[in-house]
């Protein structure tokens, strides 16, 4: 008990041995990342390359609703840029490569 009160007095942080493994567990088997059915569809347009406005237009919603759903899915995949948010998703499953679509979905491709 001493010295847990002097490691406290360092500024050390002192768990029980139970506390410290179930700690350790949960940090094991994160919590898994879900996207709403907006934000999966703001991201897939992202992932077809579509600028803000694009989507917007695609998905009928002003272009600061989709920033916002950009922000929060950053948030959530703890990313900074569509880029790597697109190659995490891709990663995790939460979004299907253009080729696996349905026809008809995603941007045509120019030749």
């Amino acid at each position: 008990m001493v010295d847990a009160i002097h490691s406290a007095s360092r500024g050390e942080t002192v768990l029980a041995p139970r506390v410290a493994q179930r700690l350790v567990a949960r940090m094991r088997r994160p919590v898994p990342v879900t996207l709403t059915a907006r934000e999966s569809e703001v991201l897939q347009a992202v992932a077809d390359g579509l600028s803000n406005v694009e989507i917007g237009r695609r998905l009928f919603i002003g272009e600061a609703t989709v920033k916002t759903h950009l922000l929060r899915i950053f948030a959530k995949l703890d990313v900074n840029d569509r880029t790597r948010a697109v190659v995490v998703a891709l990663d995790a499953g939460l979004l299907r490569r253009s080729q696996d679509l349905p026809s008809g979905s995603g941007r045509a491709r120019e030749t």
